[in-house]
């Protein structure tokens, strides 16, 4: 019991100096920060990602030879999120994973970069297919070849 109560004391000894009252006088001041403006501050200061839709579309259109991408920035326009319907006869035979891991691929510079990546790849039989459903994947931005 006295071994643990040591530690805890070394330990506070240690890190005494990181507990300080803070002085009325600088809580007071009407310019003190607090957490809340500097997470305000620091989300509106992040950094983007530099990825672009158009960019992503382009390196898949070239690399996979697809017939149809289409894909959508969920983050407002700053590179964060984004999702994705790929149309490509590449993906005839191979698994949902397989599709995933050749799209992976292909973006592994660009992917790294952003928060959030969600693929649909589809065949062209399958995507003609899905066009007599309702719930048809739908995304804002598309340029078809």
């Amino acid at each position: 019991m006295f071994s643990r109560a040591s530690s805890l004391t070394k330990l506070s000894r240690g890190c005494r100096y990181l507990l300080r009252p803070t002085p009325a006088y600088i809580s007071q001041s009407p310019f003190s920060l607090t957490a809340r403006s500097f997470s305000a501050v620091g989300a509106a200061m992040a950094d983007t990602s530099g990825v672009t839709a158009e960019l992503l579309q382009k390196k898949l259109e070239d690399e996979l030879e697809a017939k149809t991408v289409k894909i959508e920035d969920l983050s407002g326009g700053c590179g964060q999120a984004f999702q994705a319907v790929i149309v490509s006869d590449k993906f005839a035979g191979k698994t949902l994973l397989a599709r995933h891991r050749l799209v992976n691929a292909v973006l592994k510079e660009e992917i790294p970069k952003i928060h959030a990546w969600t693929p649909k790849c589809y065949t062209t039989e399958q995507y003609e297919a899905l066009g007599e459903r309702e719930d048809r994947p739908n995304v804002v931005l598309s340029l078809e070849l």
